[in-house]
């Protein structure tokens, strides 16, 4: 009887520094409760909870009644957002989602805004369902889990299970001794990268971002994570410099272990997999953010080339250089850019920034030697010049002597025609703010422009040209 007491306050100081830990809360809470329920319980939490904070004792996993979880919060989705209600739930208890998935839709004081999942995992508890009415930002609104199979354990959590949010502080910082009352309540910004995690603490990571570390040879514990709690992120992963201290230390770690064949294909039952290099998961990243990101609309017209491929060989049999017709839609291409300057601009966050000069991105070569170079100021250059420019890099994949540089310009022209695609909605490369692909030329059945002409219809070039833009910087009537 004398020790319990003291063993209660053990617990009650433990408990309440892990307070604001969701992945804690129904434990603790649960606990709470029960010693409440009695008169020496209630004793002890007024004295406990009166008085600063021992250092935490590894009790989490005796008092961790729930699998690991994350308790989200109503985000804020617009700049004025103080509240909003759920108008309606897409996905439902046991769903998976993926980074991109649409969680529900919030109506907000000034639309109705989708609430994007932006990592991998199991929705297992709906905390506010659909027309419950206005929730307050930051209050909790739903579980989710990492694995499927914890759904189960989520089927009577309730609201009452979550954490309270903290209460500002009555009293100046200076004048608390509680570590938890000097801090301010923080605004409703971003949430700054939690520090990575000292060794042998435990690492709260999705399963997609630990598979991203593993396969770009990223430590996972020295990644400072974005999410809820310090949650590492896949994004976290892909932005991610490691030091050359941390990569020694994870080099001395592998080093220990037998290496794993990388590039080998492995055999499965029925199928084949094929390991990808690290550049080539860095590309394919890249591109998933761009499209995930970008708000993309498409627009397609059809372009007469007959007059340019008159044009087009009256300068070629004057000329010991062949000019190809890409060469002329880069060039056409640029004229735009400086006819519509808003075109030539770059999504920056709190600004668009409207470049002066066009610097073109080409693509040559085809599959492991795909390279996208540069030709700067094409909006100064005569079609020659652009001629000799794709050349050489045309000639550098070829012999593999001189590497092609690779930066990223102000906007991007792909020709797919040389492989017979009639047309493509290509991907913005960020931050650029449009990108064009050309499709084949082929001949077409067209009506004769020539009213005086003995035949109505007529054969025309033609080819399809479509251009992708950013509708963050380029409206709809500009493009």
């Amino acid at each position: 009887k004398e020790k319990t007491p003291r063993l209660l306050c053990v617990l009650c100081q433990y408990l309440q520094q892990q307070r604001n830990m969701s992945s804690f809360a129904a434990g603790s809470s649960s606990m709470i409760r029960r010693l409440a329920a009695s008169t020496a319980g209630r004793s002890v939490l007024r004295t406990t909870l009166s008085r600063p904070l021992a250092a935490p004792t590894g009790l989490a996993r005796f008092f961790a009644s729930y699998p690991p979880h994350e308790v989200v919060g109503l985000p804020t989705l617009s700049p004025t957002m103080e509240s909003g209600s759920i108008a309606n739930w897409n996905l439902q208890e046991g769903d998976s989602f993926a980074a991109g998935d649409i969680f529900c839709s919030v109506e907000t004081d000034k639309a109705t805004v989708d609430f994007e999942a932006q990592d991998e995992g199991v929705l297992a508890k709906i905390l506010v369902p659909a027309g419950s009415g206005d929730v307050s930002v930051g209050s909790p609104i739903m579980v989710i889990t990492e694995e499927g199979g914890d759904v189960s354990a989520f089927k009577d959590f309730t609201l009452s299970d979550t954490p309270a949010p903290p209460a500002a502080p009555t009293a100046p910082a200076a004048e608390s001794t509680h570590p938890l009352a000097a801090a301010a309540t923080p605004a409703p910004v971003a949430t700054p990268a939690a520090a990575p995690a000292a060794s042998g603490e435990r690492v709260f990571a999705s399963p997609l971002a630990r598979k991203l570390a593993a396969e770009l040879g990223k430590p996972i514990s020295s990644i400072p994570g974005s999410g809820p709690g310090g949650r590492i992120l896949a994004d976290d992963v892909k932005e991610f410099v490691p030091s050359a201290e941390t990569m020694a230390a994870a080099s001395d770690t592998a080093s220990a272990m037998p290496a794993a064949p990388f590039s080998a294909p492995i055999a499965g039952d029925g199928y084949m997999d094929y390991p990808l290099t690290a550049d080539a998961q860095e590309v394919a990243a890249r591109w998933q953010h761009a499209k995930r990101n970008v708000p993309h609309y498409y627009l397609s017209v059809e372009i007469a080339m007959d007059k340019l491929l008159a044009l087009r060989a009256s300068l070629n049999s004057s000329r010991d250089i062949e000019i190809g017709v890409y060469e002329f839609i880069c060039k056409a291409a640029a004229a735009s850019m400086k006819a519509v300057p808003s075109a030539n601009a770059a999504w920056m966050d709190s600004h668009v920034r409207v470049y002066d000069a066009v610097h073109l991105n080409v693509v040559v070569g085809a599959g492991d030697d795909l390279a996208t170079p540069v030709i700067e100021n094409v909006q100064a250059k005569g079609l020659a010049a652009l001629s000799s420019e794709l050349n050489g890099f045309v000639q550098a994949l070829e012999e593999e002597e001189t590497a092609v540089p690779s930066s990223v310009g102000t906007f991007t022209v792909m020709n797919l025609g040389m492989y017979g695609i009639k047309s493509c909605a290509p991907v913005i490369r960020e931050p650029q703010a449009a990108a064009l692909a050309i499709g084949a030329m082929e001949p077409r059945i067209v009506p004769n422009p020539d009213q005086n002409a003995e035949e109505i219809y007529m054969e025309s070039m033609r080819l399809t040209a479509t251009l992708s833009c950013d509708h963050r910087v380029v409206d709809g009537a500009v493009g």
